[in-house]
């Protein structure tokens, strides 16, 4: 089978310092120094330290990545490790260094001058790393050493596969995300919370940090103070006069933040915006600020023909979200899949509503539960049968939850996220009702979807519909808002732009790109436009881009070619509100 080097127009300008934007917009501080560029690499049949390497990789790209300058597979019996010099200098230190990770696929450890300073799992969440201690004054060296299972274990994994093709795609491993080191003073803050309410003017503030000392908190607009306030651990807010501009995809509008302790000082943004479901015209509506807003978006796999799962550049993640945007939709269901912090902040400040899947896990998949029973309509399985949903593991279960909890607390301050999105189509799904219980402890401000597709527990806000191949039939009496959060799958294969010649993969083939055209028209006229009025919330089409084998996407893989005609589409999505 010959694949195609399929080069975006980003990863063509591409350097030896790639995505050097500050990685973090949510937490922000002065301090800072982006690590991304050439590191040494091995791969190796021992987790031993390798005395010798194999060569450069381009951080954050994997090694499966065309981008990465290595184009390699790591095997789950294999390790992965990098190596990278660095010095600090001294005007940069205060009281503590930290090295921060994006992201990492998915169990590594952190050595600094032969120092084993951390051991993490999980692909998909940020972590930071004290390497205060083990700091030289000179060249100081740090090795990252991992190993990636994949899907021959209970980690999530999300669409990666040992066996890629169809639906399934090539694996990550290892750095995938900025890597980047900030100085601290000794009692700093470690991180924040902002809750927006808008039905009392006010916003919270709720700070964790290393000190138990009173600080400031300025909110801004357009860069000018509009209430500032002192509190120790949260902080409330009121607007003067009661008086604030909304949020919405139609006016995106940010107010800045800052806090200010003794010793520390960090900025961020917000949003005034609320997510709820209420009752209108005898339907269960999705509401933005207190009004039914219909949410009309994509699934998002966030995959590129180039850096996989790492975007090639800020302005490749911007390209996406604008293009769609431009199109007429407002929201992206990002699937299965984590994104870089600045992702979601080009959504908070572009306008583009999100609801964020958690990667699924588990170990290997049960087609017969979680593909066939459901093509003949049996959906409905109790997910307490753990051996049904490959969930047999104590701990695969555990580290779910750990994953998960992680995931909406470093997500929380993201302004477009509407909705959380706990399982999908029965993938390592278990105890769906309890997992959405423990999330409204987590999060009281979001919409949630405990099951899309199908397997549904019955909970949550959202009766979730998957449905390829068939008319959308919408179900009476639910006391959830009805959303169509998977349909479509619509493919006109481009040859020049296709990664697998040999190999298509779609739920409707269409020859020509006029008859593609006219397809998603008439789908969109019958299966969301006419079901509207019969209480359908939202409609999530498969899907922005091509991803490999699976030739989807509104976009090619490489973002060369928009095969849906622009004007058509604006034109359906211009008829899509409630």
């Amino acid at each position: 089978m010959t694949l195609r080097d399929l080069p975006t127009v980003w990863g063509e300008k591409l350097t030896d310092k790639p995505l050097q934007e500050y990685p973090r917009p949510q937490l922000e501080r002065k301090s800072y120094v982006n690590l991304n560029g050439l590191w040494d690499y091995a791969i190796t049949k021992k987790g031993d330290l390798p005395t010798n390497y194999d060569g450069k990789i381009l951080v954050p790209f994997s090694p499966e990545s065309p981008l990465s300058g290595v184009n390699r597979q790591l095997k789950p019996k294999e390790f992965l490790f990098y190596r990278k010099f660095f010095t600090v200098q001294k005007g940069f230190v205060k009281d503590l260094v930290l090295l921060n990770f994006g992201a990492v696929d998915s169990i590594c450890d952190v050595f600094v001058n032969g120092q084993h300073l951390c051991h993490h799992e999980g692909g998909y969440n940020a972590f930071s790393v004290d390497i205060t201690p083990a700091l030289l004054e000179k060249d100081n060296e740090l090795v990252v050493k991992v190993r990636d299972l994949t899907d021959t274990s209970y980690y999530t994994a999300g669409k990666q596969s040992t066996r890629r093709g169809g639906m399934w795609y090539t694996p990550q491993s290892g750095i995938w995300q900025t890597v980047w080191l900030e100085s601290v003073p000794a009692q700093y803050i470690k991180s924040i919370r902002v809750t927006p309410n808008i039905d009392d003017a006010t916003v919270t503030v709720e700070a964790d940090c290393t000190f138990d000392e009173p600080f400031t908190v300025i909110v801004t607009d357009g860069g000018e103070e509009i209430v500032k306030s002192d509190g120790v651990g949260s902080v409330t807010l009121r607007f003067p006069d009661g008086k604030f501009t909304l949020w919405s995809p139609e006016n995106p509008h940010l107010y800045g933040l800052k806090l200010i302790s003794r010793r520390d000082q960090v900025e961020s943004y917000f949003g005034m915006r609320k997510f709820s479901v209420d009752t209108v015209g005898g339907f269960r509506r999705l509401m933005l600020n207190n009004k039914p807003y219909f949410h009309n978006g994509l699934l998002d796999q966030g995959y590129y023909s180039d850096g996989l799962y790492t975007p090639p550049s800020d302005e490749a993640m911007v390209y996406d979200i604008k293009t769609m945007k431009e199109l007429g939709f407002n929201m992206l269901r990002k699937h299965i899949k984590v994104e870089p912090m600045r992702w979601y902040y080009h959504c908070d400040r572009l306008g583009m509503l999100v609801w964020q899947d958690m990667p699924s896990g588990g170990s290997r998949q049960n087609k017969f539960t979680t593909l066939y029973l459901p093509f003949i309509g049996v959906n409905k399985i109790k997910d307490n049968q753990y051996v049904r949903f490959s969930r047999t593991n104590k701990d695969g279960r555990e580290m779910f939850v750990r994953e998960y909890t992680e995931m909406i607390a470093q997500l929380y301050n993201c302004v477009s996220i509407a909705t959380w999105v706990i399982f999908n189509e029965g993938w390592g799904q278990f105890d769906a009702n309890k997992m959405t219980d423990y999330t409204r402890t987590l999060d009281k401000t979001r919409v949630i979807d405990q099951a899309s597709g199908w397997h549904d527990q019955g909970g949550g806000d959202i009766k979730s519909l998957h449905v390829y191949f068939k008319k959308v039939k919408l179900p009476k009496g639910t006391l959830r808002a009805v959303c169509l959060t998977e349909f479509g799958g619509y493919s006109f294969k481009d040859g020049e732009h296709s990664f697998n010649p040999e190999a298509t993969y779609s739920y409707k083939k269409f020859e020509t790109l006029n008859d593609f055209n006219q397809g998603v028209k008439e789908l969109y006229e019958r299966d969301v436009i006419a079901q509207i009025d019969k209480g359908l919330s939202a409609a999530v089409y498969t899907q922005v881009s091509d991803v490999e084998d699976e030739v989807n996407g509104l976009l090619t893989y490489d973002r060369r070619v928009l095969k849906v005609d622009a004007e058509m589409m604006r034109v359906i999505n211009s008829k899509i509100k409630l």
